[in-house]
């Protein structure tokens, strides 16, 4: 059994959200951090049906217990109006709640009670190197990705597939984020493409015959749903002309991958190079979130080209990213660039297989 590194409260202490993509390991989190909970889940459909019409039943049920249960329940964005009996029952009642889901687009969008800040957030991703201990293998991890049961396979290819299938089936086509489902699954193709690269609305619109707009709703479902996140550029206090676009980072690097046929990546290679940027964007991520740190994550380009992958922190620490095993003068033109700046002063570590 993998330990994740996401520390939960103890059973009882908080209510709170747990957030994360589709098959991270949130409800087997769960289940082994708080094995004695009244569980609810929402997948199931004779349970989602009990509750659809009248919500206001879990508080009736809980009501007759004889103590007070933890309660957790999975997939809470599939039934926005049960969080109101949640509220309830956290301030009347003194019940505290783990609701967790993959997306929380629907709650935001339509409105949803979010507790009002009675309840914590956290994010859970998929494994890190530091979780994988001894049985981390980088090339293993750039190609099967981060997903639990699927670096876990021997036959990731399949798990992969069915994956994306779920994903454009469960989160997209069932709650209506799109009209035309084969056209958004087309751009997920063309959008893993340019993952780690700055994203050009126009370009992506034109491949895939649709309006910029549209594209850039698409980049919104991508990031309320946990699929990937955005990386802003760096442009505070800037001596020099710097880029302003914002690059996209995919939550799995095996995902970007399949949808963007890359086969095996091997060291040595572009894609290579550009899957293990991705890898330690996602280590960066889940640290961040792990150790509660809440540093802001950017890059920095300047119109010249010179580019460092990762600013920590506003500043605090510049990171380059290079999967060559020797890291030589040209790798590091971008933190020389970065050093002449006036208001310079971070740590410069540089991430590579050396």
């Amino acid at each position: 059994m993998i330990k994740r590194w996401l520390k939960l409260p103890s059973a009882g202490s908080k209510t709170f959200f747990l957030w994360g993509p589709r098959q991270t390991g949130k409800t087997t989190l769960l289940k082994e951090t708080f094995p004695d909970a009244l569980r609810v889940d929402l997948l199931k459909a004779d349970v989602f049906r009990r509750y659809l019409s009248h919500p206001e039943t879990l508080r009736q049920e809980i009501s007759t217990l004889a103590r007070r249960p933890f309660v957790v329940i999975d997939e809470i964005q599939k039934l926005p109006a049960l969080l109101d009996e949640v509220h309830v029952m956290h301030e009347e009642m003194g019940v505290r709640f783990a609701l967790c889901g993959s997306s929380a687009r629907k709650l935001k969008r339509g409105g949803a009670n979010l507790l009002g800040g009675r309840a914590l957030r956290f994010e859970l991703h998929g494994l890190v190197s530091a979780e994988l201990g001894e049985d981390w293998d980088l090339v293993t991890m750039l190609n099967r990705g981060f997903l639990p049961s699927v670096h876990l396979s021997d036959d990731p290819v399949p798990l992969i597939e069915a994956y994306v299938a779920d994903y454009l089936k469960e989160e997209v086509a069932a709650e209506g984020l799109v009209r035309n489902l084969p056209v958004f699954s087309e751009f997920l193709n063309i959008a893993a493409l340019s993952d780690t690269e700055l994203v050009n609305f126009s370009t992506i619109a034109r491949e895939c015959g649709v309006a910029s707009l549209t594209v850039k709703g698409y980049y919104e479902i991508l990031n309320d749903t946990l699929l990937g996140r955005w990386l802003p550029a760096y442009t505070r206090r800037p001596k020099r002309r710097v880029i302003g676009a914002s690059k996209f980072y995919f939550c799995d690097v095996g995902l970007v991958n399949f949808l963007a046929k890359r086969g095996a990546v091997s060291p040595g290679g572009e894609l290579f190079g550009k899957a293990f940027e991705n890898w330690c964007h996602h280590e960066l991520v889940a640290y961040n979130v792990y150790a509660r740190r809440s540093e802001e994550l950017h890059y920095w380009r300047t119109a010249a080209g010179a580019e460092v992958d990762f600013i920590v922190g506003g500043m605090k620490v510049a990171i380059e990213a290079k999967s060559a095993r020797a890291v030589n003068s040209d790798h590091l033109k971008g933190l020389r660039a970065l050093t002449r700046l006036p208001t310079f002063a971070p740590a410069i570590p540089v991430i590579s297989r050396g």
